[in-house]
């Protein structure tokens, strides 16, 4: 798991080198590696995704982890404490079983309003449950600008309940 960590480090850095010349690069104040270690010690498995989003301002730096037997995390990060701030649940599909208990809104209907609230282009779709077990779809929305939104939209209301900037990313689409 060390090199794993060393490599996400790695490819930060140089993201981070590249895109602070543009000015775009958010400010942490904890290492990617303090978040590496706090989402590994939440949900124990491999990283598979790293993403930088900012929620109200705050760099948050979210992890999609394959746990040992199979189950899918997204365990967040504040970039700024080093603390966990969620664990979420990641399904494959509306028709899983945890979800569709939950969900009285279509994906078709959820789209809907997450592009009506934020133009673009959807070009990545997450089935989650939520730590108190709600579900929720999330919309990775790319606009005309290129920049990317992350929109997740509550399955059982059919209201958008976050809705957040997207920095970069590294991994699985």
């Amino acid at each position: 798991m060390k090199k794993l960590s060393i490599g996400v480090c790695l490819l930060s850095t140089v993201f981070a080198a590249h895109t602070a010349i543009a000015g775009e690069f958010p400010k942490t104040k904890v290492g990617l590696e303090v978040c590496v270690a706090a989402a590994l010690k939440e949900k124990a498995g491999e990283i598979v995704k790293l993403e930088l989003k900012l929620e109200k301002k705050v760099p948050v730096y979210e992890f999609d982890i394959n746990s040992p037997d199979g189950t899918e995390w997204d365990v967040e990060c504040n970039a700024l404490t080093g603390k966990i701030v969620e664990v979420e649940q990641e399904v494959a599909s509306a028709d899983h079983p945890l979800f569709k208990a939950k969900a009285k809104v279509s994906e078709a209907d959820a789209r809907k309003t997450a592009l009506a609230a934020y133009l673009g282009e959807i070009i990545e779709v997450e089935y989650e449950i939520e730590a108190d077990g709600a579900a929720t779809y999330e919309f990775d929305i790319k606009g005309k600008d290129g920049k990317e939104i992350k929109v997740e939209v509550d399955a059982a209301s059919g209201k958008i309940v976050e809705a957040h900037p997207e920095v970069f990313q590294i991994g699985k689409e």
